[in-house]
């Protein structure tokens, strides 16, 4: 599977990405971070499988401080969910992908239900 989350590496960048977004994922990262590399595929399999209206980005700590400071990432991996510019769902460290999947569900289920 190819790499479905696109890179960020400004804060601007990721401001922008939140307000052009209906839905957003932002996945928070560092190089040499065992747990994100694991995670982040079964993430990405369940987003594309269960939740393909998401848009998923991808921003490295290490390059793009700025934005890690400003939406207060203290550990990684942590990922945000944005609906409509705010921002929803925080979750970090080790998380349980399917307990994700199902926090996600109804909300998703309102914003892109007809």
């Amino acid at each position: 599977m190819a790499d479905s989350f696109k890179k960020i590496t400004s804060l601007d960048t990721l401001q922008q990405q939140i307000q052009e977004n209906p839905a957003l994922l932002v996945w928070f990262t560092a190089p040499g971070c065992a747990v994100c590399h694991n995670l982040k595929p079964r993430v990405a399999e369940m987003m594309a499988a269960g939740f393909p209206a998401i848009t998923l980005k991808e921003v490295n700590c290490e390059e793009a401080q700025e934005a890690a400071a400003q939406h207060r990432i203290f550990t990684v991996p942590s990922l945000l969910i944005f609906f409509d510019g705010a921002e929803f769902i925080r979750k970090s460290r080790n998380f349980s992908v399917q307990q994700l999947a199902t926090e996600l569900q109804r909300p998703y289920d309102l914003f892109f239900s007809p």
